[in-house]
Order: C-alpha cells, then sequence, then structure tokens
C-alpha cells in the first residue's frame, strides 16, 4: 500500500463528513473565482485595445445628472477632437423586470460611427435612421428572446415617463447588430434619440447622459479631456471627462471598493471554512489515535505519522480546489455571457487559479499543522489506551 492510498483511504472512512467538507471547500473556491472576476472586471483588468481612440464626457457629480444636448458643437470646437455622439441611460422593463439589458436612445448615424466595432447592415442602418419609433438590438439580444425584425418591443418606463404621462415605450424593430469575434458581447437595445427627446417628459427634453468623443490625436487624451471639462467649469453643467477605460474604473468607486469588498467576503468566507476544516481534521485525529499507535507499533516512525495526517488535510483542501474550480468553470460556461453582458469581458485569469492553489496549499497546511504535531508526539503507549 503506497502513502497516497493509506491517505486517500484515511480520509474516506467517514464519507458523510469528508462529501460534505469537500463540497464546502469547493464552494468556497467557486466563490473565490466569482468574486475575483467581478473585482477583475471593474478594476479594468480585461482591458482591450477597442476604444483607445475615445473619451467619455460625464456630469462631474453624479451618474444620475444629465447634460446639455448643446454641449455637442462646443465639444467638436476642441482642437483634437473628431466627433461626439451622446447616450442615455433610460432604464426600462420588458415584459419581467428580470429581462435586465441596457436601453439607450442614440443618433443612429453618429452611434455607429462613433463605435465602429458594432457590426451593421447598412440598409438596416438606414432604416433606424429614417423610422422615428425604430430600434435595433444586439444578435444575442434578438436571439434571446425570439424577436424579429418588425416586430414590436414595449418597454415600461421606470425613470422616463412620456409627456402625456404613460410610461408604455414601443418601438419597432429595423435591425440587429453583432459584435467582433473575441469581444464581450453586450445584450443592448438602441432606439431613437429624436423620438425620445420629442415624447418625454419636459424635464429630460434635449438632454442628454453622457457624451462619447472621438479623439484624432489619441496621445492627447489626457489634455484634451481637461480642455473639454475647463470649457464647462464654471457653467450649470460641469463635466468630467476620462477615456473609456479610466471612466470604467470611475464608475466602479462609485459604488464601491469592489476589490476591497470582495476581499472582505472572501475572508469571512475562508475563515469560516478553516475552522470548519480544522473541526473536521482534529475530530480525526481523535478518534484514530489507538490506529495510530497501531502504525507506530508496526514500524512508522514519528515523521512519516506526522507527514501521513498532514497530507490528508493538504489532499482534501487540494480535492476541494480541484472540485471548486470544475464547478467554476461550469458557472462560466453557463452564464458567462449573461455575466459579460453587465460586466463587460469576464474570464478567470490564470493568476486567479494558481492564487486559489495557493491558498489551498495554505489551508491544507494550517488546518493540518496541529493534528500534525499532535500525532508526531503521540506515543504508542498513550496512544494504545485510548482504546
Amino acid at each position: 500500500m503506497t502513502m497516497f492510498s493509506l491517505t486517500w483511504s484515511n480520509l474516506f472512512r467517514k464519507r458523510t463528513r469528508t462529501v460534505l467538507t469537500l463540497l464546502s471547500l469547493a464552494i468556497a473556491f467557486l466563490l473565490f473565482m466569482l468574486l475575483r472576476g467581478v473585482a477583475d472586471s471593474f478594476a479594468g483588468g480585461n482591458f482591450n485595445l477597442v476604444g483607445v481612440d475615445r473619451l467619455i464626457v460625464a456630469p462631474k457629480y453624479s451618474v444620475v445628472d444629465s447634460l446639455p444636448v448643446g454641449q455637442e458643437r462646443q465639444i467638436e470646437a476642441v482642437p483634437g477632437v473628431d466627433a461626439a455622439s451622446h447616450a442615455n441611460w433610460f432604464g426600462g422593463q420588458y415584459v419581467d423586470p428580470k429581462n435586465f439589458f441596457a436601453k439607450y436612445p442614440v443618433v443612429p448615424q453618429e452611434h455607429f460611427d462613433m463605435y465602429p466595432e458594432l457590426l451593421i447592415d447598412a440598409d438596416q442602418l438606414d432604416a433606424f435612421a429614417r423610422t422615428r419609433t425604430g430600434a435595433v438590438a444586439s444578435k444575442g439580444l434578438v436571439e434571446k428572446f425570439g424577436w424579429q425584425v418588425g416586430d414590436i418591443i414595449p418597454i415600461k418606463g421606470d425613470i422616463y415617463a412620456q409627456d402625456d404621462g404613460t410610461r408604455l415605450w414601443e418601438f419597432e424593430l429595423v435591425g440587429v447588430f453583432s459584435y467582433p469575434d473575441r469581444e464581450p458581447a453586450q445584450n443592448l437595445f438602441l432606439f431613437n434619440y429624436q423620438y425620445f427627446t420629442e415624447a418625454v417628459e419636459d424635464r429630460a427634453k434635449d438632454r442628454v447622459g453622457w457624451w462619447s468623443v472621438r479623439l484624432n490625436e489619441p496621445e492627447r487624451a489626457g489634455e484634451i479631456a481637461r480642455q473639454i471639462d475647463s470649457l464647462f467649469e464654471n457653467s450649470q453643467n460641469p463635466t468630467r471627462t476620462a477615456t473609456e477605460d479610466e471612466y470604467s474604473r470611475q464608475f466602479a468607486k462609485q459604488l464601491g471598493d469592489i476589490g476591497l469588498i470582495t476581499t472582505m467576503i472572501m475572508g469571512a468566507v475562508f475563515f469560516t471554512i478553516i475552522l470548519l476544516t480544522g473541526n473536521t481534521m482534529t475530530q480525526a485525529l481523535r478518534e484514530r489515535i489507538p490506529e495510530l499507535g497501531v502504525l507506530k507499533t508496526l514500524g512508522f516512525t514519528d515523521d512519516q505519522v506526522s507527514l501521513l495526517v498532514l497530507s490528508e488535510a493538504l489532499l482534501l483542501c487540494i480535492a476541494g480546489w480541484t472540485l471548486g474550480m470544475l464547478m467554476a468553470f461550469g458557472v462560466l460556461y453557463v452564464v458567462g455571457e449573461t455575466l459579460e453582458s453587465i460586466l463587460g469581458q469576464f474570464e478567470y485569469s490564470a493568476a486567479n487559479v494558481g492564487a486559489a492553489l495557493g491558498l489551498a496549499v495554505v489551508i491544507g497546511l494550517v488546518i493540518g499543522g496541529v493534528p500534525a504535531i499532535n500525532a508526531r508526539r503521540l506515543t504508542i503507549v498513550d496512544a494504545l489506551r485510548e482504546r
């Protein structure tokens, strides 16, 4: 019998207890991967080169504020600015509040010129521009709900009502756009800004949520951002301008320090896991004290018995890590597209997988260390007295 087979056999002497402990460890490592993936997404760790020549101009003090549509000419007049377009967070519900997806009123041609990575048929883009109540949706969104071009899509407004007081907005789907391969695909619904600003209640007419600004001199992005903000510094609508990547980071900071929040959650989870698993290993040692005495009687040295106990703890934690990784990648396969529609690119980095493995080893050493030391100090006479 090898040391591994002996360790494995001892580990599963109490199958129910071991399986429950394994599941606890696996769920802990599943949470570790999910939370680290969320933190990396908010931190901009998955930044790609799409949009390096674009700035986002947003209200200075709060994302719920709005900006006047008349700012466009002033922004486009700044040296280094090639073009500007705007969008607004519309909110709203499609049939059921659980059917979440982003909805923006935009100027059709301006928006698709600003975001050339969005792929749409030229005829459908032309129909979008010509149709007052027209809308286009991402391919994933259309497939999710089984929409077809020509369908009427009802959206119940929760932020904006129409000027006659009704909150039911109806849009005609005139086109479908897609994303390039290997780019995160967001579930996105775009409709005509001209219809929105004409039909919406007075408080939101001629107002926008943010500006997207394309630069013809991307290397001067910081300087141009400061120039744009200086235009409106003393106005009623001050702005805060940043690159797309930096804007995502700033938006995340408004929600809180995501990295700290996830670290605190993981700390609480693993502290609890260490207590539970440590108690399991201690109980297992108490139950097997006579057996350890028999092993020493048969010729096993103190170091070998100590290593056997420590190996059980390490094997248990590494098995929990393995199961947790399988569960994590299974979850990613099932809901990865939904997470990317909310967070942008969402993935598990090799560094996080390695960190989880390192954590499994550390936990194994922590929970197995004391039992291993006690097993080493155990004398044959004391052990056999426990029978």
